[in-house]
């Protein structure tokens, strides 16, 4: 274990300062005597596996648990926070992932929602647009405060929830997967951001599965595991090797595991497929036992790509050809049948159904597999699920668990489960382990290896350029719907190069 802070550091410069909290669920304890401190003007990132009590103790210090036991300092007084209304009033303002905003009102409307400028009983539209844009140029961003949320990228609805926090007079800024969704431009917008914040002395905790932005943003990071502190330490101090032993209790001799597969002949052939603007004339070829990597900024018509070829959308033109033989894809079901399978970028939304059991989710696109004149026979479904919990190492208590209560990891790892139902010869893993832990990042990483050992065809479409150097075989690179480079030598290849041909 490791001291949360140095002992020398001035009292007056600990903003936050959480000691010996615990939180209990039934049948889990969340939080065991987890400490943590925050400093004026720092940026902490706060890491672990999923399950290791990250979200619980932002809920706790947000007002939307109380702990069971534990205290809570800010600025050196001890607020009482019982609801997040309380953790706002004492200066703390979360920012989730998903965003705390109403669509349709305005970006203005969203900053003052409940907190309305008036003067005898009518709205002060003006003093609101101006104390807006005034927010707005402390953040050092652009934004139309009349704009309508829904209509804002996401940079922009996120500059929206910083600025509200400020309007808040908010000392303390936690951050939770802040660049899930972002493109690289937009998240160096954001490190300028938090940079701005952090020279006006608020601290800001900064929660996130990317490792390579903690080096790139931290001042400090604190690593949860199993709902315990296991250390705090200075971000120069830590190697990405030493953190990520310090997330998964155990050494990992290589983050992206070895392979060698012997390829074979061209599985999937794609030539001339385009759709409007969003897909021009995209062709390439992918051999049995080969990981094709499809990288490239968001918005290069990486997704829409494999779509296409998945069949989710109809493409204007080109020819798709697997094992020789011509396709005439003209939906998903055509594909399936071919043996071409799709793990979407956005498992909860377009891969699963979350209130479904994981049995049902397994079972819903091989019910003629497992039906008998109009009956679902469970006991076979059963049969069928039991060898890929195994060979997939799937954590769930039962089958009929409902899925939305699994991990990132483990419901990727259902939807891969019913796409093997299938046989599939070609796998799609659009951002595969997205929202995902290290620990559970390396068991899908081997399980694409061990796929590709099978003699199936895989192609990665990865933001991540650290994930795409290291399991990639071949990479190839978009931008504006067009492949702009190929690049072979994977093993002298950097992130670097991969950049250039990102914005040719």
């Amino acid at each position: 274990m490791h001291d949360a802070t140095d002992s020398r550091t001035p009292a007056a410069d600990v903003l936050l300062r959480m000691r010996g909290v615990h939180k209990s669920f039934p049948g889990v304890h969340a939080l065991d005597g987890v400490d943590l401190e925050l400093l004026r003007g720092e940026v902490l990132a706060l890491v672990g596996e999923n399950g290791a009590g990250k979200s619980t103790l932002i809920k706790v210090l947000s007002g939307a648990h109380r702990p069971d036991a534990g205290t809570i300092e800010i600025a050196g007084r001890r607020p009482l926070i019982r609801t997040p209304l309380d953790a706002l009033r004492a200066g703390v303002a979360v920012i989730y992932q998903e965003f705390n905003l109403v669509p349709a009102m305005s970006a203005r409307e969203n900053l003052f929602l409940g907190r309305e400028r008036t003067w005898a009983g009518l709205l002060r539209h003006r003093r609101e647009r101006r104390e807006a844009r005034r927010l707005f140029r402390r953040l050092g961003i652009a934004v139309d405060p009349d704009a309508a949320c829904r209509d804002l990228p996401v940079a922009g609805q996120q500059a929206v929830e910083i600025a509200k926090a400020l309007s808040c007079s908010a000392r303390l800024v936690v951050m939770d997967e802040p660049s899930a969704t972002l493109t690289t431009r937009e998240v160096e917008q954001l490190f300028a951001v938090i940079g701005r914040l952090k020279r006006r002395g608020i601290g800001v905790i900064y929660v996130t599965h990317r490792l390579e932005e903690v080096f790139a943003i931290a001042d400090r990071v604190t690593v949860l595991r199993d709902g315990r502190h296991v250390a705090t330490q200075p971000t120069a101090e830590l190697s990405r090797e030493r953190l990520i032993e310090l997330m998964v209790g155990r050494r990992l001799e290589n983050e992206f595991p070895k392979r060698s597969v012997q390829r074979g002949e061209p599985r999937l052939r794609v030539e001339g497929l385009r759709r409007g603007d969003r897909v021009r004339d995209v062709s390439f070829q992918v051999r049995r036992g080969e990981v094709l990597a499809l990288t490239g900024l968001v918005g290069a018509g990486r997704t829409e790509t494999a779509r296409l070829v998945f069949g989710a959308d109809v493409a204007d033109r080109g020819t798709i050809v697997l094992d020789g033989r011509t396709l005439s894809i003209r939906c998903p079901r055509d594909a399936i049948r071919a043996g071409i399978c799709l793990l979407t970028e956005d498992r909860k939304s377009q891969g699963l159904v979350l209130g479904l059991s994981v049995r049902e989710n397994f079972g819903l696109p091989n019910l003629p597999q497992f039906a008998s004149f109009g009956f679902v026979r469970r006991p076979r479904e059963r049969m069928a699920l039991v060898r890929f919990v195994d060979d997939l190492q799937i954590k769930t208590p039962h089958f009929e668990q409902p899925v939305r209560n699994l991990s990132g990891g483990n419901q990727q790892k259902v939807v891969l489960a019913k796409w093997l139902q299938q046989n599939a010869k070609v796998i799609l893993f659009d951002e595969p382990t997205r929202g995902i832990d290290v620990g559970a990042k390396y068991e899908i990483y081997r399980l694409i290896n061990d796929l590709a050992a099978r003699g199936m065809a895989i192609v990665m479409i990865s933001s991540e350029l650290p994930e795409v150097l290291g399991m990639s075989d071949r990479i190839l690179v978009m931008h504006e719907g067009r492949i702009t480079g190929e690049i072979t030598d994977v093993a002298r290849a950097t992130q670097e190069q991969i950049m250039d041909l990102a914005v040719a």
